[in-house]
């Protein structure tokens, strides 16, 4: 029988099924749609997709509050597929659910967000199937998840958001908030770090809205996990505070029904669900291997495998259209249903308390409230000055007080950080209570990145803290933040050596190129207090790009701004802070954070020497390359080629601003433990040191070299 003739032949049956047979095909829908892509792909992992289809078909099509219609709804529950490989799961439910495709000022646009045809091209350019899934890029994804543990980490951000909404918009009578979060993860995800960081937290907290199902397949690349993995997860997850149920058939929808059913009554903790699945295919020798979790199958096993699920052999990408009927008399007619209810709820609501309504649509909107920058603080010229810490603890407090759904806090480090937010009512977020506005993450870094990504996609303003040289642990979560375009902020102090004590290991050096490579994400070293209002006052605007500030520990002396420029060159990535009087600058001087002082006080010795110095603030080489070309050329101007640039990390990409004559003073090695005026003089971060460099590349006596080598 061939592929036409097959195809009419189970629409025909299908006509007559009960609706336990319309779940079977449904499910070996989702499951031939998955083989078919991976093999028409020649890439991808089939296992996952054939094997976890019941469970995905029932959490959708059975339990979730999602309308196809309006996948942006602000009460849906969330699904999270952590095991990002096995994307075929998601874009055939999507598909087969009919989930629409949202712009990016949050209209729909009437076309699927994932169709058949874009099955067809998984994985390949421009489809809207990629290999992973991937938020704003699909309509019905809500977290990108790639590295494994990352989608279960950030689903916690989302449940500690859904329960911060609730209890600040909730009111008698009005659940505006309560909705639940399911993840889907594999032992990948539970042995990657993150998970634990992520999993330990949760149950501190007592997020009963979140649900983790894992996929005990017992199968990674390398084979069995017993090579590896042979903990008790049970027992793990116990410990961490968690309900733990289990599954004993993957293939029992009923039973996968009901337990998720105990999640959504269980209250005061987290729910684990443990799945024991199998890797399935047609011919037995393809069971339990590494080349079964990873690769296609290949035509013959194709073939089989469509013979064991009685499906028309020589189909591809057959979608019943009774599939569809289904879906949509299930999952679409009761999430339409849930969303008109909540939409005439939020209407009354709306009436009754008009503020806080107008607070949601705002928030949803990722807009600010009007006065949000209102009392900022302006500091006046001090010698001694400021921490960038102090500052930035200051700044925190007003816009946490402007910004009601601005919150966040420190991996153990919020003393340190000045990030404690100290204000009458901001309070601890705890399992009881949930509106506090200081969130403590523990020294747990990966997955508190993680977790403020989680609280971004659910529309919230999250920041959070840790010492720069942490930034190594958080920055898998941080790429991922600027690959989602999510307006998060990062708080690194102890930028530099100002914790000059405790050595080499925490003092970073490389840490501002390596985020200064990230794409979307905007990295600021601010120079003095004023600087750090004007880099907070740029990023709370952003609504697609993730922030890092990168601030001192030590005091950084307050420039006088009626000397110098004002603070608000900031906006422009670089700015002339100070310039020479009676015409064109001879030498430029680029410095960010801590060394824009040693700059300035570089600057005016050399004044006294009769040579025309320029002072140039750059605290973001992102903002700055964003500019048109006359204003770099206005700032940086290109007829000037003796340039300094300093900064107490690595040299790596200065070349781009100082050009082949100029100089850098930087680092090439790693730092030592000693008091921070010592390193300062060890490395050559002294305006005297400064000063000797620009007049030995005025004099023409510095050859070819290009840098000064600490």
């Amino acid at each position: 029988m061939n592929g036409e003739a097959s195809s009419k032949k189970i629409h025909r049956k299908a006509k007559a099924m009960t609706n336990q047979e319309l779940d079977n095909l449904s499910i070996n829908t989702i499951r031939t749609l998955s083989i078919d892509a991976v093999q028409q792909a020649k890439s991808g992992h089939p296992g996952t997709p054939m094997a976890l289809a019941p469970l995905v078909y029932t959490i959708w099509n059975r339990v979730m509050q999602f309308d196809p219609e309006d996948p942006i709804w602000p009460n849906r529950d969330r699904f999270v597929l952590s095991n990002g490989h096995a994307s075929m799961l998601l874009w055939s439910v999507l598909h087969l659910s009919g989930t629409k495709a949202v712009n990016a000022d949050y209209e729909s646009s009437g076309q699927p967000a994932v169709s058949l045809d874009a099955i067809r091209r998984f994985r390949q350019l421009d489809s809207k199937a990629p290999g992973h899934p991937e938020y704003h890029w699909v309509s019905g994804v809500e977290t990108t998840s790639g590295p494994l543990g990352q989608g279960v980490a950030t689903s916690v951000g989302m449940a500690i958001a859904q329960k911060w909404l609730a209890d600040r918009y909730n009111q008698p009578g009005f659940p505006i908030f309560d909705y639940h979060i399911y993840a889907v993860c594999g032992d990948g995800c539970m042995m990657e770090g993150i998970s634990s960081e992520a999993a330990s937290l949760a149950g501190h907290l007592g997020l009963e809205n979140l649900c983790w199902i894992f996929d005990n397949n017992h199968i990674t690349i390398e084979g069995n996990t017993r090579i590896t993995f042979t903990e008790d997860i049970t027992a793990r997850f116990k410990a961490y505070g968690w309900n733990v149920l289990r599954i004993g058939e993957a293939n029992d929808i009923d039973k996968i029904e009901a337990v998720l059913q105990v999640f959504q009554r269980t209250t005061g903790r987290p729910t684990f669900i443990i799945l024991d699945s199998h890797i399935g295919y047609g011919s037995p020798h393809k069971q339990d291997t590494a080349e079964a979790h990873g690769e296609p199958l290949g035509e013959d096993e194709v073939r089989l495998t469509k013979r064991r699920y009685r499906w028309p052999e020589d189909a591809k990408f057959l979608v019943p259209d009774e599939v569809r009927e289904h879906f949509a008399c299930w999952l679409g007619a009761r999430g339409a249903k849930a969303r008109s209810r909540w939409n005439h709820l939020f209407a009354s609501y709306a009436v009754k308390y008009p503020k806080l309504a107008h607070e949601i649509c705002l928030l949803q909107h990722r807009e600010l409230p009007a006065g949000w920058d209102d009392n900022l603080p302006v500091f006046a010229a001090d010698s001694k000055g400021l921490a960038g810490r102090e500052a930035s603890g200051k700044v925190l407090n007003v816009l946490a007080q402007n910004i009601p759904w601005f919150l966040g806090g420190s991996a153990d480090l919020g003393p340190s950080n000045k990030t404690t937010l100290k204000f009458d009512g901001a309070g601890d977020f705890q399992a009881d209570n949930p509106g506090g506005k200081n969130l403590h993450f523990g020294i747990r870094e990966h997955a508190m990145a993680a977790v403020v990504n989680g609280m971004s996609l659910s529309k919230l303003r999250p920041f959070g803290a840790t010492f720069f040289i942490f930034s190594d642990y958080a920055r898998p979560a941080i790429r991922l933040s600027a690959l989602m375009e999510l307006p998060v902020i990062f708080v690194f102090t102890h930028d530099a050596m100002g914790d000059g004590e405790d050595g080499p290991t925490h003092q970073p050096v490389e840490h501002l190129a390596s985020l200064r490579a990230i794409p979307g994400l905007v990295t600021l070293r601010p120079g003095d207090a004023n600087e750090v209002v004007e880099a907070y006052r740029y990023v709370m605007q952003l609504h697609h790009q993730p922030a890092v500030l990168a601030l001192s520990r030590q005091a950084l002396p307050t420039l006088d701004r009626s000397k110098y420029a004002s603070a608000g060159g900031v906006a422009h990535g670089a700015y002339v802070l100070a310039d020479a009087p009676g015409g064109a600058p001879e030498l430029v001087l680029i410095a960010s954070g801590s060394e824009v002082s040693l700059a300035v006080e570089a600057h005016e010795r050399l004044l006294k020497d009769g040579i025309r110095v320029r002072v140039v603030s750059m605290p973001s080489w992102d903002l700055f390359e964003g500019q048109t070309q006359e204003y770099r050329d206005s700032v940086l101007p290109p007829g000037v080629k003796a340039r300094i640039a300093i900064e107490q990390a690595s040299t790596f990409g200065w070349e781009r601003y100082v050009g082949e004559k100029g100089r850098v003073i930087g680092m090439h090695t790693f730092g030592a433990s000693a008091p921070l005026k010592e390193l300062q003089t060890k490395f050559g971060f002294e305006p005297s040191q400064i000063v000797a460099v620009a007049k030995e590349l005025l004099q023409g006596a510095s050859g070819e070299k290009l840098t000064v080598s600490n």
